[in-house]
């Protein structure tokens, strides 16, 4: 279990420094930041000390290493279009993110499970029927149709809920929340709705298809005939070993939610990361462009590299002989 722990540690981290070259090169290949920064009254003198500034002269390899050495100790440059650093006006962006996440994560588990194992159990019900029919809505429709059919029909037309922002929040000092505000509440539910539909039918029809093969197994008759409550039979016995392949999935898609909040965010103007990212791309802020990128990254790596490792918890055949 150590040996596997280390080589995906190992293999991590090449992952991460192949995306640190990709991102890297943006830099050299994507514009030339001189002419972001200093614009057209500029004298030849003000380039040179600028270029030299930002370390533009030094040799590729030498210019990598300096840019992973300052993305480890979360300093990324300062951003072309604000003229802050990029790690601050992340740091200002990211609790609307992960407060969008948490709740899109926690809908698309919660939900996504229960209605799994009700399609499952009451397989041949009209509810179940029913339930199956109208999740082809989440597969099938992209995620900024169901927002503006969201915002259209609870925004505009009821009135019930706010189409756009995040409401009034409250600032902690380290953190501001949306959560202790009746707005902020009210302004969480249809992005999160939107962004955690996709994955919650994804994770729904997943445990309903590993549940339904669990169901047919010989040791789940057995357990019937041993005289067993439906109850004990569907979570103690069945519920639990259809875990393995959703957990592997569900992991890959929570860390989808951040990473692709991008067009959920953008539809309802939400102030976190996805939004910052595509004004960088629209003003060509690299360094905003780049951050965004590792920091996905090391994201999606980590939540990998705890999926990997649960899967093999979850599953100690998988550890025969270190392989996997």
């Amino acid at each position: 279990m150590l040996a596997y722990i280390i080589r995906r540690i190992f293999q991590s981290v090449v992952v991460l420094l192949a995306v640190g070259l990709v991102a890297f090169s943006m830099f050299r290949f994507v514009g030339d930041p001189i002419e972001q920064l200093l614009g057209q009254e500029r004298t030849v003198q003000d380039v040179e000390r600028l270029r030299e500034a930002l370390g533009l002269n030094d040799p590729f390899p030498v210019q990598y290493a300096k840019f992973l050495a300052r993305a480890a100790t979360g300093d990324f440059g300062i951003s072309y279009r604000q003229s802050r650093p990029v790690a601050e006006i992340i740091a200002e962006r990211a609790p609307a993110t992960l407060e969008l996440a948490l709740v899109s994560g926690v809908l698309a588990l919660t939900v996504g499970i229960g209605l799994g194992v009700f399609t499952a159990i009451r397989r041949d019900g009209w509810g179940a029927n029913l339930i199956m029919s109208a999740s082809l809505i989440g597969v099938s429709l992209p995620t900024f149709l169901i927002g503006i059919l969201l915002i259209y029909v609870f925004g505009v037309q009821l009135r019930w809920l706010p189409t756009f922002g995040r409401g009034e929040v409250v600032d902690l000092g380290w953190w501001t929340t949306g959560f202790l505000t009746t707005s902020g509440l009210k302004s969480l539910i249809l992005p999160s709705i939107t962004l955690g539909l996709f994955q919650m039918t994804l994770i729904m029809r997943l445990v309903r298809s590993e549940m339904l093969e669990v169901l047919r197994q010989d040791y789940i008759r057995f357990a019937r005939a041993r005289g067993l409550s439906a109850r004990a039979v569907n979570f103690r016995h069945a519920l639990k070993n259809t875990m393995v392949p959703v957990i592997t999935v569900t992991g890959l898609q929570l860390g989808a939610i951040i990473a692709f909040a991008i067009i959920t965010e953008t539809v309802f103007q939400w102030p976190g990361v996805g939004l910052l990212f595509i004004n960088a791309v629209q003003f060509v802020d690299i360094p905003v462009m780049a951050a965004y990128l590792m920091l996905i990254s090391v994201m999606f790596v980590m939540i990998n590299l705890l999926v990997d490792i649960l899967y093999v918890w979850v599953d100690p055949r998988l550890r025969i002989d270190g392989r996997h």
